[in-house]
């Protein structure tokens, strides 16, 4: 597959079809999730189900264990009680490698940015220069391929640790808070690549502070409240008329415990 030009600095290009086929993503699950910490209980008792695409968007004060939450999803950590089910089964090292994460402060490799996606590419089979370039201009870097990593902008930088994650071609993508340092324009970019994402059928869970991206974003909203799951519903229910008493305060902008 070939572009038909160079993206210009900062240009989020599409590029048609997509790069690779659809995916058909997992469903996930938890049951009876827990997790503590220094005798703290952080997650408590979480049911959790979730439907095979769109983006749902992850939410609740500071301290609720969104965070947590995906990591818990993600594999990266084990809860202390309950399972995380992947298509049914127990997830296990299989099916994370059908998933990927993207965290709040990209962390790259000291290399070049052709060299990062190279990275990932090459750890799942031969070397692909053609897919990195096609990954790299989707996300408006592909004029910046020499560069080093490290030599790009705060929002450039995610750019690519996202670009990194497209690489392994995940069906259940995570991410944890991407544009809470970013510019609005940036952030506007990361918006841009999630829902072409999501329209090749990639799972996205995603957690944001931010009620407007949350807003312009999901298709489903999880609301966690120390640590438990206090509402799971669809994006226009949830901020019509939110359920529990802790979204209510947390939209109405109001301190909730």
């Amino acid at each position: 597959m070939r572009e038909s030009r160079l993206p210009r600095a900062g240009e989020c290009q599409q590029v048609q079809p997509p790069c690779g086929p659809v995916v058909q993503a997992a469903r996930l699950s938890a049951r009876r999730l827990g997790y503590l910490a220094h005798g703290r209980t952080l997650i408590s008792n979480l049911d959790l189900d979730l439907d095979t695409d769109g983006i749902t968007i992850v939410m609740g004060p500071n301290g609720a264990g969104k965070s947590l939450l995906l990591r818990l999803l993600h594999g990266l950590i084990v809860p202390d009680a309950g399972t995380v089910f992947c298509d049914g089964a127990p997830l296990d090292a299989g099916a994370r490698m059908r998933q990927a994460m993207v965290f709040q402060k990209p962390v790259l490799l000291r290399r070049s940015v052709a060299a990062n996606v190279d990275f990932v590419l090459h750890s799942r089979g031969p070397r692909d220069s053609a897919r990195r370039d096609v990954l790299l201009g989707r996300v408006g870097l592909l004029s910046r391929a020499a560069q080093p990593a490290r030599l790009l902008s705060g929002g450039e930088q995610q750019r690519l640790a996202l670009a990194r994650a497209l690489a392994s071609a995940p069906d259940l993508l995570f991410l944890d808070e991407p544009t809470a340092s970013l510019d609005p324009a940036s952030a506007q970019m990361i918006e841009d690549i999630l829902r072409e994402e999501r329209r090749r059928g990639t799972k996205i869970v995603c957690v944001t502070h931010d009620i407007g991206q949350a807003r312009r974003l999901a298709d489903d909203i999880v609301f966690l409240s120390q640590g438990r799951l206090a509402e799971h519903r669809p994006a226009d229910a949830f901020f019509g008329a939110p359920a529990s008493p802790a979204a209510q305060a947390f939209l109405a902008g109001r301190l909730t415990v």
